[in-house]
Parts: structure tokens; sequence; C-alpha cells
């Protein structure tokens, strides 16, 4: 069945991950949650560590996973909003100040949208190495005057404006090969988003925003953190650790080839001993002919465990440069693949000492019942933000047709940098 959308109303969210490749095509929704149309999902075989090490592969995976969700959904894409991810990915605060427009002879000014772009350019002009490239700003609070803690400020009177901002960015070579990848599987990026803020997209609520609250994205190359207090993103930071860590070890530790360690771990694999019983055995199939062996479940945890909380006490330290943990009201959130597996919450509990929750993408787990586990939260944030971008456009009047010259103009833009 076709759709009468024309190529401007159609979203795709790509999310291009160490382990899959997954698409979501939906329709926009300028009140709540897109509409989905199709999703396909391979697996991926050109990345390593978040970071696309074969471009060929890459881009064949890519098309093939496009192919599916497009057949399902009955429309065409031709752009995508693509998640990046990887260690190269780093963040900092920054903040920018600039004086408030006022009327000839006034004292004080009122804060106009004008005011709040240029106090934002103020705070994301920071000094980069070549190599690297700003790849999000994104405000956390304004202070007018000595006033500080402001969502929004426009309209309020003062002489001085001051923004702080996080700021993500970078290594362009990686940011370059995704684009090109998409390119050589016949489709035009958006805008490329960073992963974990795709996946808090999808699994958080506002009120654990609020709250404060670490997003845990637990993938099969990277694992992905996203802080946020006040409403506002604090911190983001990406892990060169994820499931394929853990699958190594398990291959390595129960000598056994990496496609039967990876089924051992999804059929039997947990996290902590709370998690299992204690007399529970499984068989492991034999390398070159051998013959299959038993093993108790509790041996699979002793060497699973560890892993986890290796990778989970990198996250805690890394979140620990900045004060973040201090002001987590909410707790912690995991999500991604990693986290369907059992006794991720209890070891998360120990390690965090704050409670924890799995989160998968809810709304549009509802709408369809296809079961969108952790494992599609990225997708569907990228999902999410397209729609968001969609949606502000519509808002400030400009017609599709624009919207797709502005937003690659965008892209051109970054792009052009680059190179």
């Amino acid at each position: 069945m076709k759709h009468s959308h024309s190529h401007q109303d159609i979203l795709c969210g790509l999310d291009i991950g160490t382990t899959k490749i997954a698409a979501i095509i939906a329709a926009p929704n300028l009140d709540g949650e897109p509409h989905l149309l199709g999703m396909g999902c391979v697996p991926s075989r050109g990345l390593r560590r978040g970071v696309v090490v074969n471009l060929e592969q890459t881009a064949h995976d890519i098309a093939e996973a496009i192919g599916i969700a497009q057949e399902k959904a009955g429309v065409e894409v031709e752009s995508v909003w693509a998640g990046i991810a990887g260690e190269h990915v780093k963040s900092l605060n920054s903040r920018g100040v600039i004086p408030i427009t006022r009327w000839r002879g006034e004292q004080t000014g009122e804060v106009t949208t004008g005011d709040v772009d240029k106090v934002v350019e103020a705070a994301r002009t920071i000094l980069l190495p070549p190599d690297r490239r700003v790849l999000h700003v994104l405000p956390q609070e304004y202070m007018v005057d000595a006033e500080g803690g402001i969502r929004m400020p426009i309209g309020m009177a003062g002489v001085r404006l001051e923004a702080d901002v996080h700021i993500v960015h970078c290594a362009v070579s990686s940011a370059q090969n995704i684009i090109a990848c998409c390119k050589r599987a016949g489709i035009a990026v958006h805008d490329l988003i960073l992963e974990p803020l795709a996946s808090a997209e999808s699994v958080l609520t506002e009120d654990e925003k609020e709250l404060g609250v670490i997003l845990l994205d637990f993938g099969g190359g990277t694992t992905d953190v996203a802080a946020f207090q006040g409403g506002a993103i604090r911190h983001t930071a990406v892990i060169g650790y994820g499931g394929d860590y853990i699958t190594r070890d398990i291959a390595m530790g129960l000598r056994t080839p990496m496609e039967s360690a990876e089924q051992i771990k999804i059929e039997h694999g947990a996290a902590h001993h709370r998690a299992i019983n204690q007399n529970d055995f499984l068989e492991i199939p034999g390398i070159g002919g051998r013959e299959p062996r038993e093993l108790s479940r509790s041996m699979l945890v002793s060497i699973i465990g560890p892993r986890v909380e290796e990778i989970l006490s990198i996250a805690r330290e890394e979140l620990k440069k900045t004060r973040v943990l201090e002001q987590i009201g909410a707790g912690i959130v995991l999500t991604g693949g990693g986290a369907s597996m059992s006794g991720m919450a209890e070891i998360a509990e120990e390690i965090f000492a704050l409670p924890v929750r799995i989160g998968a993408p809810q709304e549009m787990m509802i709408q369809h019942d296809l079961g969108f586990g952790p494992k599609f939260a990225t997708a569907v944030g990228l999902v999410r933000q397209g729609n968001r971008q969609y949606a502000e456009m519509i808002a400030s009047g400009n017609n599709s047709e624009s919207w797709t010259k502005r937003t690659s103009h965008k892209v051109r833009k970054f792009i052009s940098e680059i190179f």
C-alpha cells in the first residue's frame, strides 16, 4: 500500500550501531507522537566501538535496513536523522554574556529572540582543534542581570543577558564517515544527533529530567551517558565498551565461537547472582565437532557480572568529574540492547546507590504492538527529534520546501565546515 505523503513529510531515524542498524520511518505529527509507518533492522558489520571502520559494508547495511523499512511503509526516504556515537565524542559547559538590546536613551532593554540567538552564539564560540566540530549547542539556562535559573528570558527587562550551554563536539572524520556511508546508500543526512540525546528523547520523562536523572544506553560497541537536572542536559559522554566486550569475554572464558557466545549471552546471560537460580544449567556447543558440555548459569554470571560492573564504574567515574551525581533525584534509567539482560538493574543499583529502572520507548510501543524493547530507544528518539524539528519549522510559518532547503543548508554548512 502506498501512503500519500510528500517526500518532505516523511521522517526517518537511522541508528547506525555497532551491533545493528535500525531505520524507523514515521509520518510527522504536530501535536504528539509521530505515526510509525515501517521499520527495518539488520545486523551491523562495518562498525567498531560505535565508529565506522568499513565504509562499503556500512553503506550496504544502511541501504538494506532502509529498504526493509521503505517496503513496510510504502514510501521512499530521501533523508534521515542519523545518530552518532563513539569515544571521540566529548562535551563541555560554556557561558556566553551579551548586553541586552536597548531603545535609544533607555536604561534597560527587553530580551528579544535576537538576543537569545546572540548569547547562545557567544557561548558557542570556543576554540576547538581543526579536527573537531561542534555537534550540538544545548542551552541549559539563562541569567538576566543577577537573576539566574531562567528557562526562557524573552521579554524580560535588564542590562545584561547570560546563557549557560552544553556543547557537544566530535571528530570531524567520524562525522564525515557517517555522512559518506549514507550518501553511498543513496540517502542524505538531515542532521547528526548524539545517540544518548536521541535515546533520552524516547525513554525519559519530563519529571525525571526535572528532578535529575542519568541515562545509560548500553549498546553493543559503546555505553552512552546523558545526565539531566532542572530540565536541562548537564553532561554527555560515550564510553568505548558495550555488550560486544562481554560477548568476547564469554567466548574466551567458555572457549566457544563469538556467534555462540552472543547467543548464550542473549538466551541465558545475567549480570547478577540475584537474578538467577543457583542450580540452573545450560548446554554449550563444542568447537570443531567436540561434544557439547554442561555449564552452570552462575559460572556465566561470574564472567558477565565483573564486566558490567567495570563498564558501569567507568560511567560513574565519568560522572564524578562533574558535580552531577549530587543532584540526581530520580535515579538511573538503563536502556539500549544491553539493558534487557536480567540482573542489570540490580548491579547498577549497587554501583550508583540510586534507584534504577529499565527504559523502553513507551508511546510508540503502545501505538504498535511491535514490542519495541530498550534496543530501539535510539532509533525512536531520532524520529522524535525529527518530528520536533518538523513541528518547529511549521510553527515558524515556513513551508516544507524551504524547510528541506534550510535543513540541507544547515547540514551543508556543517559539511562545508568539515571539508
